[in-house]
Parts: structure tokens; C-alpha cells; sequence
């Protein structure tokens, strides 16, 4: 009789493995090797803080203009030609520098924080301010001081090295925008996208200077069609799936920075104020006074201080030179108020900021409220999931 063979479950041995996400340290965030100062620095500081460096420098131009000999009038000459030389040149230092500063910012910031910049390219705010950088150190060659002439060879390779990203940036999102289903103009228009507009102007009338016209016409042309088209898409409201945030209204001041700055470039390439010059002007002043109208408007976005303030600089500065062109070439009483009144109006509104921004430095730096921050981490913070 054979024994019956107790059944017994087989043994099961149970191997457990963790795979820890530090197996590769290479691909880890180099910007852990830098100090947490230097790390948050490039955390927070995005394309946007060029408008404070662009705001520099289109006052640095400004000033140059008034300097200019071949003023509006006899008196408004000699009371501009009291201003020392050494204080433009003092100004136009003090613009070179922070552009210079913002700029290895970014560009640490781009080798560092690559995802938060490739997110700030995403965003359908943050994008427009990649055109900033180059419009600042457009503005800055044209108020340079006199050694750098606009005929030489330096001015012309700095000229072009900086319309060209704007030309690449032209042909990314203006493709996007009647091409790409998910970034139509009617989804992705906002009153920041008016920047690629200015970036394009401000390029002609480089262009102009240098005396190549053609390549003057085309950029303006370009800005000019993009903003009436823009323009109207705005003025109807279409973007409204992309909502706009209430921080960001001091942009609308964008609306007449554009045709201001318009004005000043076809200036430049005709070599006169023409009927087309004057129409921009006059829209331009329109549209000034009609948001200097309704300060209601801005009172939400007053309420704390924001990097977004800086928006109300430039955009009057451009005006303000569109006024100095018009008053030089209508010779006339009411023009040279004009004229005197924005150009009091930008420096004033331009101290105010440098004021406001010293003593909020902490507050400018630690990003609260900041829109295109809170984008940028969501992005990086989702796409880190994703690789997990």
C-alpha cells in the first residue's frame, strides 16, 4: 500500500525592487549645484523682467531726441540744450547695464531652468515677451552716444544680430497663428501679443537709419498688418477661451505704444512726417486718452505692486517721441504742449517705477501673483510626473 503524499503549496519567494529616480544624477537639475539665492533668482526671474530694461532704454532715447539740435522752437531748444550731456550718458549706462544684468540672467536661466523657458515659450503670455530682450538692445544701439555711428560697420553687425531673432521669432508665432488649430489668433490673442508688433517696428526704423529702406519697409509693413489685424480681433473680444489675467491690465497701454512707435518708423524711412506718420500719431493719442479716461480700469492691478507696472513706461516714452517728431514738423504752439506735457508725463511715471521697484525688491523678486510663474511650475511640475 503506497503512502499517500501530503500536498503541500509550493514555496513562493517574493523579491522586492525599488528603483530609485537617483540612478542617473546626471539627469538631475544642475541648478542644484548653485547657491539657493542664485536658484531662486533663476526661478523667478522670466522674459517679462525686460520690460524694465526696455522702459531704460527707450527713456535714454528719448532724452537723446530732446537733445537733439534741430528742435521744435527756439525757446523749448534752449531749455533742453541745458541738460547735461553726462546725464544721458549716465542714463544710457544705467540702461546698457541692467540690460546687460537681465540678460546673463536669462541666459543662465536657459541653461539651468530649461523647462521653466521651455514653458515660458508654451504660455500664451510669456511668449510675447521673448520679444523684449531684442527690442531693449534695438532701443539701446539707437540712443547710443554719438562714437557709435550709424553707418559703421559695428552698428550694422549689432543691428542685424538682433533683428534676426525677431525675423525667427516672426515666422514661429505668426505661422502659429493661421496654421496651428490649437493656437489660432482668435484663441491665443492678448494684449501682450501687440510686443511682437512693437518688435517689428522698432527693427524698421533701425533698418531706416542704417539706410537700408527695403529691408525698413518690410518689417513695418509686417508690424503694421499684424497690428490692425490684431487690433480687431481684440477690439471684438474673439479671445475668449484664454482668459487675461487682472495683473497684467497695465499692458493696455500697448494699444497705443504700437502706433507710436509705428509713427516714429515711417518717419525714419521717408525722412519726413507724412500724412501716414501723423494719422498713426493722432490714432495713438486717441487711444491714450481713451484708457487715461477710465482709471477704474487699472484699479484692481494697482493694488500691489507687480513687474507688470513697468508696462506703463514705455509705451508713453514711445508716445512722447512721436510727440517731439510732431512738434518738430507742425512748428507750432499747441504741438510743443503736446510735446512738453507726454514728455513730463514719461519721466515722471518712468522715476515713479525706479522708486517703486527700489523699495520693492523683495516683493519684485519673489514673484507673488505672477502669472507666467505659476504657469511655468505647473508645466514643470507636470512634466516631471510624466517622466516618473
Amino acid at each position: 500500500m503506497m503512502e499517500e503524499i501530503e500536498c503541500k503549496p509550493p514555496t513562493q519567494l517574493i523579491v522586492e525592487a525599488s528603483i530609485s529616480s537617483t540612478d542617473h544624477p546626471e539627469k538631475n537639475n544642475n541648478c542644484e549645484a548653485l547657491s539657493p539665492s542664485c536658484s531662486n533668482i533663476l526661478t523667478k526671474i522670466h522674459a517679462g523682467y525686460f520690460r524694465i530694461s526696455l522702459s531704460l532704454a527707450c527713456q535714454a532715447l528719448l532724452w537723446k531726441i530732446l537733445t537733439q539740435p534741430n528742435g521744435v522752437s527756439q525757446d523749448v531748444l534752449h531749455v533742453f540744450s541745458k541738460l547735461p550731456s553726462t546725464a544721458c550718458l549716465l542714463l544710457w549706462c544705467l540702461a546698457a547695464l541692467t540690460q546687460i544684468s537681465l540678460t546673463l540672467v536669462y541666459v543662465l536661466r536657459c541653461y539651468f531652468q530649461f523647462d521653466l523657458v521651455k514653458a515660458e515659450f508654451s504660455h500664451h503670455i510669456g511668449v510675447n515677451y521673448l520679444y523684449a530682450p531684442w527690442i531693449s538692445w534695438l532701443a539701446l544701439l539707437q540712443s547710443a552716444p554719438i562714437l557709435l555711428q550709424k553707418t559703421s560697420l559695428l552698428y550694422m553687425i549689432l543691428c542685424w544680430t538682433f533683428i534676426v531673432p525677431l525675423a525667427m521669432l516672426d515666422i514661429k508665432i505668426y505661422g502659429q497663428w493661421f496654421t496651428t488649430e490649437k493656437r489660432f489668433l482668435s484663441v491665443m490673442a492678448n494684449p501682450t501679443s501687440l510686443i511682437s508688433v512693437i518688435g517689428n517696428l522698432v527693427a524698421a526704423r533701425a533698418a531706416a537709419q542704417m539706410g537700408w529702406k527695403e529691408s525698413a519697409v518690410c518689417m513695418w509693413s509686417l508690424g503694421m498688418v499684424h497690428y490692425l489685424v490684431l487690433f480687431v480681433t481684440l477690439y471684438q473680444r474673439l479671445s475668449g477661451q484664454n482668459s487675461f489675467p487682472t495683473i497684467l491690465r497695465p499692458t493696455f497701454f500697448l494699444f497705443f505704444a504700437a502706433p507710436s512707435m509705428g509713427s516714429l518708423a515711417w518717419n525714419s524711412i521717408t525722412g519726413t512726417l507724412d500724412t501716414t506718420s501723423k494719422m498713426l500719431f493722432f490714432f495713438s493719442l486717441f487711444l491714450f486718452v481713451s484708457l487715461a479716461c477710465r482709471p477704474f480700469l487699472f484699479k484692481k492691478s494697482m493694488r500691489k505692486f507687480n513687474v507688470a507696472w513697468w508696462a506703463y513706461s514705455f509705451p508713453l516714452t514711445f508716445l512722447a517721441m512721436a510727440a517731439v517728431e510732431y512738434s518738430r514738423e507742425v512748428k507750432c504752439h499747441v504741438a510743443t504742449l503736446l510735446m512738453l506735457l507726454l514728455s513730463v508725463v514719461s519721466v515722471l511715471v518712468f522715476l515713479g517705477l525706479m522708486m517703486l521697484t527700489a523699495a520693492n525688491v523683495d516683493r519684485l523678486l519673489g514673484g507673488i501673483d505672477d502669472p507666467i510663474l505659476a504657469f511655468c511650475k505647473n508645466q514643470k511640475s507636470n512634466a516631471g510626473a510624466t517622466t516618473k
